[in-house]
């Protein structure tokens, strides 16, 4: 073997005009993933749900070998398509039938953030850290659980918010970056402190040492209770 041989390096053992097959091959892969999301009426890309995520990386994968592996056949990738779009339309009139069905295929919405607080119950059952939380709550413009009624985390990983008016607003658990929120086994001084786990609020006297009634962290950080800005 030779070092630097372009013919090697660009193109291995194919002939120039492999590359013409190549572009042909990623055009019929494009024209049938279209023709299939067309035909399937699949929702928008944020709504992906399990099952159409499934389906979506199936249909890449097909694609992708039919584009530039010269050992596949073209007929029966085309199968694969026509195999999914069957039972892609199959699962969703199942789904529209079967409300157990389509519960246990696509789940359904779970309450993370009631009256401020977070439940507890929702985040350890579906095994999610409270900070994953974080920055989908800020770019909403909350800037603490006290803002918030009621949150709910959609079907499609979308979280749902619906916020207290200004006057309604608590004292919460700060949001915030860790460079900007400052946490406290022995508070500094006597004010409303929030469980960095779950969120209760309680009244704490300077030095004051205390486990979160609710889910027993020690762990607090000042509370805010400013109102909602936008």
């Amino acid at each position: 073997m030779s070092a630097f041989d372009w013919q090697r390096m660009l193109l291995g053992d194919f002939p120039f005009l492999f590359l013409g097959e190549v572009a042909f091959r990623a055009a019929f892969a494009f024209l049938v993933v279209f023709v299939f999301l067309k035909v399937s009426g699949r929702r928008g890309i944020r709504q992906l749900s399990l099952f159409e995520l499934v389906v979506i990386l199936t249909l890449g994968s097909a694609a992708g070998d039919v584009s530039f592996y010269e050992d596949v056949p073209l007929l029966p990738v085309a199968m694969v398509f026509v195999t999914l779009l069957v039972l892609y339309r199959a699962t969703v009139l199942t789904m529209s039938h079967s409300e157990r069905f389509s519960n246990w295929m696509e789940g359904k919405p779970v309450t993370i953030i009631k009256d401020g607080l977070y439940e507890l119950n929702s985040l350890d059952y579906m095994n999610i850290s409270s900070d994953e939380f974080f920055m989908e709550l800020r770019q909403q413009g909350v800037e603490h659980l006290g803002q918030v009624r009621l949150g709910i985390l959609e079907t499609d990983g979308d979280v749902s918010l619906y916020f207290y008016s200004a006057e309604a607003v608590k004292p919460g658990l700060s949001v915030l970056p860790s460079e900007h929120r400052t946490d406290y086994q022995h508070v500094p001084e006597t004010a409303v402190y929030a469980c960095t786990r779950c969120g209760h609020t309680q009244l704490m006297e300077r030095q004051q040492e205390a486990a979160c009634p609710r889910c027993e962290q020690v762990i607090w950080s000042r509370a805010l209770h400013h109102p909602r800005t936008r």
